[in-house]
C-alpha cells in the first residue's frame, strides 16, 4: 500500500472510531425542514440557523404554507441570518417550484434538487447525502481547507468542483457520505481556519500543513 492510500486508510479509521455516524449540526425532523435549513445556513453559522428556524417552521410547517407566504413575512423572521433578503426570496420561490413540478415532494437527486431557487451544488450534495446516504460529497469552507490542508486533494484543486472531483475518487463509496460530515467538524473544531489546533490533533501524523508548518 503506498504512503496516499495508507493515509486515506488511517483517517477511514481514525474517523470511525471518534464518529462513527457523523451527524450534520442543523436540527430538523423532516427532508423539508433539512432543505429549508441548508438553504439558510450558506455563508451562515449553524448555531444562528438552529435559533431562527424553529420560529420559521412553527409559522410554515411545510411546503404548501411555505409557497403562500409573503417574502416580507419570511424576512421578518430571518432577518438576523446572512441575506435575509434574498433567501426569503429564495424559499419562497423553492417551496413553489417543488409544489408545481414535483407534486410537494422534495427531489432527491442532483439533477434536480439545483433546479429550485437558492440551492446549488453543495445544498444539493448535502441533501441527497444526508436524506439518502448518496455517495455526494458537498464542499464548503470547512471541506476545502481541510482536505488541503492534510493532503487529501492536489494543491491545484484550488475550486469547489475540482475538491469535491477529488475526494469522490479516493474515498471508498460507502464513506463518501460520511466523510463530508467529518471533514466539516474536524474544520469546525481543531483544524480551524485561524489557529489551528494542530498539537491537539491526532491526524498530525498524517497531515501535510503540520508537517511544512509545525
Amino acid at each position: 500500500m503506498n504512503r496516499y492510500l495508507e493515509k486515506i486508510q488511517c483517517l477511514l479509521n481514525y474517523f470511525q472510531e471518534v464518529n462513527p455516524n457523523p451527524q450534520t449540526e442543523l436540527n430538523y425532523i423532516n427532508d423539508y425542514q433539512l432543505l429549508v435549513a441548508v438553504i439558510l445556513s450558506a455563508q451562515c453559522t449553524d448555531k444562528r440557523v438552529n435559533l431562527v428556524t424553529p420560529f420559521l417552521f412553527e409559522k410554515y410547517p411545510n411546503i404548501s404554507v411555505l409557497a403562500q407566504a409573503h417574502v416580507e413575512d419570511v424576512f421578518d423572521l430571518i432577518k438576523s441570518i446572512s441575506y435575509p433578503n434574498s433567501k426569503s426570496k429564495y424559499l419562497i420561490g423553492m417551496a413553489i417550484k417543488v409544489l408545481v413540478d414535483y407534486q410537494g415532494k422534495i427531489p432527491l437527486e442532483v439533477q434536480e434538487l439545483v433546479t429550485l431557487p437558492g440551492v446549488g451544488r453543495k445544498t444539493a450534495n448535502v441533501l441527497t447525502s444526508v436524506l439518502a446516504q448518496q455517495p455526494n460529497m458537498a464542499v464548503d469552507t470547512h471541506v476545502f481547507r481541510v482536505a488541503h490542508r492534510i493532503g487529501l486533494v492536489p494543491s491545484t484543486a484550488q475550486t469547489p468542483l475540482a475538491v469535491e472531483t477529488a475526494l469522490v475518487k479516493i474515498i471508498p463509496k460507502p464513506f463518501i457520505h460520511k466523510m463530508h460530515h467529518w471533514l466539516i467538524l474536524h474544520g469546525r473544531y481543531i483544524c480551524t481556519a485561524k489557529n489551528p489546533k494542530c498539537f491537539e490533533c491526532l491526524l498530525k501524523t498524517h497531515c501535510r500543513y503540520f508537517s511544512k508548518k509545525c
